[in-house]
């Protein structure tokens, strides 16, 4: 019988690395992750983790460039298959609340839990994450003026505002729940009541 080369090959360890992190994120929710703790989580020395990522910051920057990369793609994915504003909007938060369901370890970051007494760069990091998925927004909401022939009751800056804000909240209150309240639930009622006064 043949080996099946997939199963052989050697893995990333530094994508091991960063999927130990988010799992001891997700499981020791108000814990500080230390690089002695992750070290033994992975299977490594600490020296060894280093030489993948030259320090902790770097390690949750590569989870955040996940995030990003994750998030972005697929809002891509969306505007290309989608004309109508309100449809893309309700799909650019569906996913951006069922990719956090998917990743609890990951919205320990995103709401800010699990960076406190890490670099102060992380921070900027998630806030510009957000920063950026509001100018989406921004930009999708703006476009239905062209495309529609339509307004809304409020700026697109207000509503833009509104719909990450939306988010946050949800993520938050998964992260404070313990991962149990999730982000998707009754989702499609609140985006009526929301979309009511459009």
């Amino acid at each position: 019988m043949s080996a099946n080369p997939k199963k052989t090959a050697k893995p990333n360890r530094k994508q091991q690395i960063l999927e130990c992190l988010a799992l001891m994120l997700q499981t020791s929710p108000g814990e500080r992750i230390t690089t002695a703790k992750l070290a033994a989580e992975v299977g490594v020395s600490e020296a060894a983790l280093y030489r993948h990522f030259p320090s902790k910051a770097r390690m949750f920057e590569g989870l955040i460039d996940f995030i990003e990369e994750s998030i972005f793609s697929r809002i891509n994915l969306i505007l290309a298959d989608h004309k109508e504003t309100l449809v893309r909007c309700h799909h650019i938060l569906h996913v951006l609340l069922v990719f956090s369901e998917r990743n609890p370890g990951i919205c320990r970051i995103l709401s800010g839990d699990a960076l406190m007494g890490e670099n102060e760069r992380l921070r900027g990091r998630v806030h510009q994450f957000f920063e950026k998925l509001e100018s989406q927004f921004k930009q999708v909401l703006r476009e239905r003026k062209l495309r529609e022939g339509k307004t809304f009751t409020i700026s697109e800056q207000a509503l833009a505002n509104l719909l990450v804000a939306f988010a946050e909240g949800k993520i938050s209150q998964y992260v404070r729940s313990g991962f149990e309240k999730m982000p998707s639930s009754d989702f499609n009622e609140q985006w009526q009541f929301l979309m009511a006064s459009k």
